[in-house]
Order: structure tokens, then sequence, then C-alpha cells
């Protein structure tokens, strides 16, 4: 066999998102243990199509030499986007090694043992349309891209039911944002929803704060406590990271959510719970399973219905969306929104996602002309927006200390949160969960803010 090169097959870019798709891909299995089977992708999914041999996998192979999440497949524009997701064994495009490349037709894949040959037909005029929302947001997560839009009727079939949903997507993409959305677009809107982080608990505590303890269960065990299974009865729980939970507790929580009970550190008797549950986490789980990190029986309770959220830098046109949103939600005038700020953002790979680019719109909003310390320079130098409320005479009291920049950088960046916090509060009256949904953030990140405000 011949000594593969190892390349990328470069993206077409000159495409129009809403242009409609010429056709439909099929590819048919040329060689391999399922050779003649045909798998028709017609542009309708809402997400990226798995290939391999995963229960996730929309495309699922039995090649024992495919990866469980091998590649993902979408169309883009009229073409089909290839991109292989860490195979062990590589993805080919007619003998090439990629790591993701368009196809127009015509061309073989291999994964594994397996070659699909890719063809091109006409569209079945009774097929589905794709279905894009006319809406440039759902709940608190705003996105006006065809990412996004082709995400929305997903999401709102999900929010209606109470199937357990796993959430995938980059740190900062708003998985916290849309689990809380499918809650409140839901039927259990009016009961709790609970966020349990997998990585800001102690390991040593992390089962407790699942299930609760009885007094006396452990040292320091005072008194009993409900976990947050408890918690979330009759409303949702969202287990944030859940590929970060420890392998020991994981047929601990499968067993509670099949039963619908728990039964607390130190306790004796089983208490029903009924949760939804939704998981969010930046792991590939399908990866984790195969490394014996997670495992297979939860994995499957779990992945009832999977969205994937695309990372800021794949989506066209929402840094702009999300710029001008966060810009007014903040407190900034809209007409003082620079246009070269926006063209630089819109240049930047955001490696932290929405959550990367709200900080920057906050941290330059509160700095104004310090906003030097933008991540890689994304910022430009501007004068403090104008304010009624002091903010010019809070940066002239801060910059008569003459700190050093780090330090005057983190006071104006809390004082501003302080003001925001207490801001937003008062207009809600007290209300926290109607004070962080219009800040646009998920209630935990605000009570965080509200803490760090005294």
């Amino acid at each position: 066999m011949e000594e593969p090169l190892s390349t990328v097959v470069q993206k077409r870019d000159d495409r129009d998102d809403d242009a409609p798709d010429d056709g439909v891909f099929v590819l048919v299995v040329s060689q391999g243990p399922e050779k003649g089977k045909r798998f028709v992708l017609d542009g309708s999914a809402p997400t990226r199509l798995l290939l391999g041999t995963s229960p996730a996998c929309e495309i699922r192979l039995v090649d024992p030499e495919c990866s469980r999440r091998h590649v993902a497949l979408e169309r883009v524009g009229g073409d089909l986007r290839v991109t292989d997701l860490g195979s062990t064994n590589g993805t080919f495009v007619d003998r090439v090694k990629v790591l993701e490349a368009d196809l127009r037709g015509g061309e073989f894949v291999r994964v594994g043992a397996t070659v699909l040959r890719v063809e091109r037909e006409a569209a079945d005029p009774a097929a589905p349309e794709p279905v894009l929302s006319q809406s440039s947001r759902f709940g608190r997560v705003v996105g006006a891209s065809r990412e996004m839009r082709r995400l929305y009727p997903l999401c709102a079939r999900l929010a209606a039911t109470t199937v357990p949903v796993v959430i995938e997507g980059e740190t900062g993409t708003g998985k916290e944002a849309l689990a809380e959305s499918l809650h409140e677009e839901g039927p259990r809107a009016q009961m709790p929803f609970v966020v349990f982080d997998c990585t800001a608990v102690p390991p040593s505590l992390v089962e407790s704060e699942l299930f609760g303890h009885e007094r006396g269960a452990f040292t320091g065990a005072v008194g009993g406590r409900r976990g947050v299974l408890e918690q979330a009865h009759g409303g949702t729980l969202l287990i944030d990271e859940i590929g970060d939970l420890d392998l020991s507790l994981q047929p601990k929580l499968l067993r509670a959510i099949e039963r619908g009970e728990i039964r607390r550190l130190g306790g004796d008797r089983a208490t029903r719970v009924d949760v939804r549950i939704l998981a969010a986490t930046r792991r590939d789980l399908d990866r984790e399973v195969q490394a014996g990190r997670f495992r297979d029986d939860l994995f499957h309770r779990l992945a009832v219905a999977r969205i994937e959220l695309p990372p800021l830098r794949m989506r066209r046109g929402d840094v702009t969306t999300l710029a001008r949103h966060f810009w007014e939600e903040l407190g900034g005038d809209p007409s003082r929104l620079p246009s070269e700020l926006l063209l630089r953002w819109e240049d930047y790979g955001w490696p932290g996602n929405v959550r990367e680019l709200r900080n920057t719109i906050a941290r330059h909003l509160a700095l104004g002309d310090l906003a030097g310390g933008l991540p890689h320079g994304v910022g430009v130098s501007q004068p403090p927006p104008a304010s009624s409320g002091g903010g010019a005479d809070a940066v002239d009291r801060l910059l008569a200390l003459e700190l050093p920049f780090p330090q005057a950088r983190d006071r104006m960046l809390e004082e501003f949160e302080q003001r925001y916090v207490a801001r937003v509060l008062q207009r809600y009256g007290g209300d926290v969960a109607k004070a962080a949904a219009a800040s646009g953030i998920g209630r935990r990140y605000f009570q965080k803010l509200r803490a760090r405000s005294g």
C-alpha cells in the first residue's frame, strides 16, 4: 500500500450560505463489511452528521477498524464537507489523508476498512426542505447565522419534551445558556433549574453534592442536606462537564437516572425524584468511552438527543450580531460602537467563543482607552462612553492612583461589575432570575458576579 500523504484539502469560501443546495449527496459503500449500503445526505439535518461505530452517530458502521466518531459530514453550500474527528486510522479522500475536505461528488472516502463512493443525485421533490428558523435567537441563545438558525427548530422540539439531551461544544459556546433555554421554553419552566458543575466540586464531595447526605454521614456532616438531584425534583438538572465525572460515581448516577430514585449518603431509604437531565461537555464522550474513562451504558442513557453548538469562528456574521447585542445589553450607546472595532472582532478567531466576546465588550465599555488589555489586541483605543452615573469620575479616580496596568484594569472591571449588577437587580426588584435573563447570562454566573460585588 502506498504511503499516504498527510494534508488538508482547502475549504471553499466563495459561497452563499443561504443559497439553495443543488441535489443531494449519497454515500455508497463500495468496499467493506457493509458493501452496497447507501446513506443519503439531503442537508436537512440541523447539525453535522457523525459517521462512525458509536450509537450516537447518525451514519453508523460496523467496521471494527473505524473509530467510534470517525468523521463529521455537513452540507456547506453546494459542497459536502468531510472533517476527520481525530480518528485512529485517519480519513482518506482519493488516497490522500485529509483533516478536512470539501467534496463535489465522484470522490472516494476511506474510513477504516470501509470505502465510500460520493455520488450526487437529483433531490427528491417530496423530501423535506432544510428548516431554517426566521428568528435570530432561541431563549437566551443569540445568533442569526445559518449554523444557529438550523439549530433553533431542533431546540424548540427538544424543549417541549423531557428526554435527556447531551449538549456538546467548545468552552464558551453557550452550553449552559442553551440548557437554561431548553428548560425555560419547556413544560417545566416554573420548576427548579439546577446546575451541577463536575469541575467545580472537590472529588471527595461530588457524591454528597449529587445525592445528598444525612447527619453524621462523614466528618463535618453536622446536618442533613439535599443533593442536586433532590433540589431539581420536578424540574431540570444540568450536569455541566459530565465528561469530568469520576468513573466510580458514573454507575451510581446511571442507577439514579434509570430508577428515578436516590439514596443519601448515610441514609437507609430511597427518595423518588422526577428530574429531566441535560448534560453538557467540552469533551468527545465517544473518545472517553473508547479510552475507558466514561461508561458506555451511561453515555447511551444520556445521549437520547444530541446538540452540537458550533464555535463562534464558524458562525458567519454572528460576531457582529452578538457584539451589538452585548454592547446594548451592557449599557453601551449603539451609536458609539465603532465599525472598525467590529471589523477587527470579525477577523479574530475567538478561542474563548461567545464568553470571550462578551467579556471583551464588558472590558471595553468599562475601560475605554485603557482597553489595550483586550485579548491579542482585538480592541482599539476609544474614549470612555458618556455616562451620567459617574463612570468618567471613576476612571479619573482610578488613574489618579497610578496603579500598574493589570491592577488598574482589574479594579475598573470590578467597579463595572458592581454597578451593573446593582442596576439590573434594582430594575427587576431584586429578582435574580429575571435580572440574569435580562443580562443574557446564566443564573449561576450572575450569582457569582453578585457575590463578587458584595
